[in-house]
């Protein structure tokens, strides 16, 4: 941490750090703004160069409740001794500039912000489409690179006099012609305030992002954009609800860690039925031998049992529309379920060639790239297929457990036989078939399937059906889900 004298003397500090003086923003934990700090690097590495206290603020009113920060100055304009910011020929920029603020508070994105539940990388995307317009307007670099220390004591110990030499001691053309812009830019930031799609920012609240760092901002950023993804986002809101109550069931161990779940013929003496001490010695100890002896089994995690999932969905042609709607939401609800069960996911898209995994992490789903995702290669299943059972088997040898394959696809889905069989032979296999107009189901390998689905063009059409098409599928309306009857699979195996 550096020490109070330094900050002065220090441009890469200095610079950013004396941008608060302009902020009328106060949040009334000052480890808060350790969080803009990151926001003002990921906006850097963006390509967005904006004054600190812009992203601060702009960044703490979005994602922060009404009961975290205030508004007030945090120094008198005079000690700045800038007079452009409050005498020049745009007027009183600071007073503008707290106006735009206040009017983004009243935005009903900012209302809702404790239940989106956004994170670093989240709020950044949302900064970036906020105020990347205003960054393009700014001409004047910035006299300083910014290089804020992550310390919450940096920002507690800056009083009024301390920001205002901080202020003064390097040149501010930068943050003058940023609060310019933004007075330019005022009708356009608050109507994408307003524009900004609440329903995506909760699914990802929700589900949230796996991938983290640029590529996942820069795929974060691409399904705020993609247009489709908003029909995406509506049903699986639609169909989640019920998703979200799924819960683990213990499994039944030996170990003294948890309660009793039931009977076994394995534990340790302490775990032992107490009627079997009814037995005569001879007998008990027979029962011993064989392993007939009865105990009481605890309950476990089932950390060790995790099985991998591997949820393929078909992004060629045939799958554009209401069929893509469906089969994404479906596959993000049963990833969802699959996870609250406890075990691994991994996403993976076909067209005319197989692409690259993405696999869930901590809990979170890879949501931005099933939302952006855009396949632009035709099809080919012959191909896919073969490139599946090559992954497979490498999946197959580096871990021992069983893969199961949850596909959805357009009913059209013609591929050999004999590799159905291969890919049957490394893992068990359940279909979401989803049927053109007029269409029916009719290919070759259906009987090599664990499970299978078919949906019917009509129930796309109504919101109800469609709904009620996929809680049949999850096992929500007393159907079984792909994952459940996979995972049965894959125990029977």
């Amino acid at each position: 941490m550096a020490p109070a004298a330094d900050l002065d003397t220090s441009a890469d500090v200095a610079g950013p750090l004396g941008t608060l003086a302009l902020s009328p923003v106060r949040p009334h934990s000052p480890t808060a703004t350790l969080r803009a700090v990151k926001w003002h690097q990921d906006l850097d590495r963006l390509g967005l160069d904006l004054p600190f206290a812009v992203v601060h603020d702009f960044g703490l009113v979005l994602c922060s409740g009404a009961e975290q920060v205030s508004f007030a100055p945090r120094c008198d304009p005079a000690l700045l001794g800038d007079a452009a910011l409050y005498a020049g020929q745009e007027g009183d920029l600071l007073t503008a500039y707290a106006g735009l603020l206040r009017e983004a508070r009243q935005s009903e994105a900012a209302r809702r912000a404790l239940r989106l539940q956004m994170g670093d990388d989240l709020v950044v995307v949302v900064l970036a489409r906020l105020l990347g317009e205003v960054a393009r307007r700014i001409t004047c670099p910035p006299a300083y690179r910014a290089r804020l220390p992550l310390g919450g004591s940096l920002f507690e110990r800056l009083d009024p006099p301390q920001l205002a030499r901080l202020y003064r001691a390097v040149d501010r053309s930068f943050e003058r012609e940023a609060l310019r812009a933004l007075g330019e830019a005022r009708l356009l930031v608050l109507t994408l305030i307003d524009a900004l799609d609440l329903d995506t920012l909760r699914l990802f609240g929700m589900l949230g992002a796996a991938e983290t760092g640029p590529l996942g901002q820069i795929e974060l950023l691409c399904s705020l954009e993609t247009p489709e993804a908003n029909d995406v986002v509506n049903f699986s809101l639609q169909i989640l609800p019920s998703v979200l109550e799924t819960k683990g069931v213990p499994a039944a161990g030996t170990s003294a860690g948890s309660g009793y779940s039931g009977l076994g013929r394995r534990g340790s003496i302490d775990s032992l039925v107490l009627t079997e001490l009814a037995w005569d010695d001879l007998e008990l100890g027979r029962r011993i031998a064989d392993c007939e002896v009865l105990y009481y089994s605890r309950e476990q995690s089932r950390e060790q049992q995790r099985r991998r999932h591997l949820l393929l969905v078909d992004a060629s042609a045939s799958m554009r529309g209401e069929r893509a709607t469906f089969a994404r939401a479906l596959a993000l609800a049963t990833g969802k379920k699959l996870l609250l069960a406890g075990e691994d996911v991994v996403f993976r898209f076909f067209d005319a060639r197989l692409y690259e995994a993405h696999a869930a992490r901590q809990g979170e789903l890879p949501t931005a790239h099933i939302l952006s995702f855009r396949g632009e290669r035709g099809r080919n299943p012959r191909r896919v297929f073969t490139e599946l059972c090559a992954a497979l088997e490498i999946a197959r040898r580096r871990d021992g457990r069983p893969v199961l394959v949850h596909l959805f696809t357009h009913a059209a889905l013609y591929v050999p036989r004999e590799l159905v069989q291969q890919v049957r032979a490394l893992g068990q296999i359940a279909a979401v078939f989803i049927l053109p107009s007029g269409g029916k189901l009719d290919l070759d390998y259906l009987d090599l399937l664990a499970a299978k689905w078919v949906v019917d063009h009509g129930s796309l059409g109504a919101v109800e059906e469609r709904a009620r098409a996929a809680h049949r599928i999850l096992g929500v309306a007393g159907a079984a889900a792909p994952a459940h009857a996979a995972a049965s699979a894959g125990r029977a195996a």
